[in-house]
């Protein structure tokens, strides 16, 4: 047998030297983030310590370097724990989101903001954006569209009675499982717990291995897991966030009809973003009820070339068959041309409102 050319303790001797130095960098980078929060504090009254688009530019860079062997999206998620820690010495960020505890938004919650913000659960979205107006929090997290069930109407409903701003996206990739507890007898489920829309992406799933249990829908995947705690005959869909905190076991693991099934969510506060280099707009549009109304609030966006990549009706509220546009497309509003092409929309329709100009989700 040929001999190693390296030795395993002279390999081991290596990796704590190269922690000695992480440690130290890292330390460094957070007495750094304590420099930046005294000089904020000195110079900026109600200075805001989170800079979404910052964040995202130190977070691209870190992916357009990584040369592996860890893929660039695995270090991205270890520097934005390292940038959430070092927020959390300057101040920490407190962030509300559609609860219970477990849910996918609280999932993507600390996908976006790391493990070191401060996370309250609310028991509905309307109630995630009153936290964030009234101030009690500084951000919130809202689901807004899923790639199998479409948008949800009720985040887009609440946009039009808020002033609130759009200050970031986040993409989660769903993954729901079958989750039974200890005492559950796994050859008797006869009910199934779930929210109705996870109920809807996984049907198919559904109907092939468990035609006849009785489908219970509840607020919320968190909620139908604390449930099948206390049921000897029951399980529920949930993800991995819930199944930890409920102490849940997996009986069908990625259960899903669509393997790509995502959800998107949005960050809304009170900020508006400047300018990051990869960025998305969404508006609210009324129209004027007349003949060609959706051609010309279509054609500047054609014209000027720019992007659109979400286009969605909702009746409005000033009227019967009346429709409002909610509308996302790829740049920033104080981009030139995106601008230009704002001013002829407002020409057109009858109200248009910015919610907000953003980072594109890097994770």
């Amino acid at each position: 047998m040929t001999e190693p050319t390296v030795s395993l303790e002279a390999l081991r001797q290596r990796i704590d030297a190269l922690d000695n130095d992480i440690l130290r960098l890292i330390s460094e980078r957070a007495a750094c983030a304590q420099q930046v929060a005294e000089i904020k504090a000195e110079h900026e009254p109600g200075a805001v310590f989170y800079r979404p688009e910052r964040e995202a530019q130190v977070l691209r860079r870190i992916m357009e370097l990584n040369q592996g062997p860890l893929d660039s999206e695995e270090m991205a998620r270890l520097f934005r724990e390292i940038m959430s820690a070092c927020l959390a010495l300057e101040q920490p960020v407190k962030v509300a989101y559609l609860g219970p505890e477990g849910t996918f938004t609280q999932q993507a919650a600390i996908k976006h903001f790391g493990e070191s913000a401060i996370s309250l659960p609310m028991a509905a979205i309307d109630e995630v954006f009153r936290e964030v107006e009234a101030g009690a929090v500084n951000y919130g997290v809202v689901p807004v569209e899923n790639s199998t069930e479409g948008v949800i109407n009720h985040t887009l409903d609440s946009f039009m009675d808020s002033g609130l701003r759009i200050c970031g996206e986040v993409v989660l990739r769903i993954h729901h499982h079958l989750l039974v507890a200890e005492t559950t007898r796994r050859d008797k489920v006869s009910r199934i717990y779930s929210h109705p829309q996870s109920f809807a992406q996984c049907r198919k799933w559904l109907d092939a291995h468990f035609p006849q249990a009785e489908r219970v829908p509840v607020s919320s995947n968190a909620e139908a897991a604390r449930l099948v705690k206390t049921e000897w005959h029951s399980a529920a869909i949930a993800g991995d966030m819930a199944a930890k905190l409920y102490g849940l076991a997996k009986l069908a693991e990625k259960i899903e009809d669509r393997p790509d099934n995502s959800t998107r969510f949005l960050i809304i506060g009170n900020q508006d973003v400047p300018i990051s280099g990869e960025d998305k707009t969404s508006l609210v549009v009324a129209m004027r009820n007349q003949p060609g109304a959706l051609h010309d609030l279509l054609e500047p966006f054609h014209r000027h070339q720019i992007d659109m990549t979400r286009l969605e009706t909702r009746p409005s509220r000033t009227g019967v068959w009346n429709y409002v546009f909610f509308i996302d497309f790829k740049g920033h509003r104080e981009e030139p041309r995106v601008a230009a092409m704002l001013e002829e929309v407002q020409l057109r329709a009858a109200e248009v409102k910015v919610l907000g100009s953003y980072p594109v989700g890097v994770l």
